[in-house]
């Protein structure tokens, strides 16, 4: 689950407002019936495809793709884009945790992890719509300085912890009958 690691005085994005799509603008999307189909089938997802979105400067890469600043056309909501790649996720066995995680991650709302907006796919790739960390990467943050001092490891620890069990109890909400 993306963390967010904001710099502890960064300033909210909360003026940045996700896009609302009407239920008539999401039953006009096509359901696709590949490896992927099965998640076309939530009807409270908002659709988007490529036309709708401009794409800007990559944020960073893994192993299953990139990640991408990018803004929806129609409200000019910014947002970041995890582009992953169909074939690498076939190829090593994760589909049904990318499922997961965006089952998971669509329903979870707390401060210290990155809000899923939605998602959407083509024949070959899988494209997440998330939240904005304001302060980047805790990684590159470390890399720029070098160290952190005692109470700044200590404020990013307790996030860590913070989101590692509201993910747990959420996961536990799910799996409860």
């Amino acid at each position: 689950m993306p963390l967010a690691m904001a710099h502890p005085n960064a300033v909210s994005m909360k003026e940045n407002v996700p896009p609302i799509r009407s239920k008539a603008d999401a039953n006009a999307q096509k359901q696709q019936t590949d490896t992927f189909g099965d998640l076309a089938a939530a009807e409270d997802i908002p659709w988007f495809s490529l036309q709708d979105i401009d794409v800007g400067k990559r944020l960073g890469a893994g192993k299953f793709g990139s990640v991408y600043v990018a803004r929806e056309r129609r409200t000019g909501f910014i947002f970041a884009l995890k582009v992953l790649e169909k074939a690498q996720l076939i190829k090593h066995r994760v589909e049904h945790q990318l499922r997961r995680e965006i089952e998971i991650q669509s329903n979870c709302r707390h401060v210290n992890i990155l809000r899923l907006y939605s998602y959407f796919h083509d024949e070959k790739r899988v494209y997440l719509m998330l939240e904005m960390a304001p302060g980047g990467e805790l990684y590159a943050l470390l890399q720029n300085r070098g160290t952190f001092s005692e109470a700044r490891s200590a404020w990013y620890f307790k996030q860590m912890v913070e989101a590692i069990q509201r993910s747990e109890e959420h996961t536990s909400e799910l799996q409860s009958p």
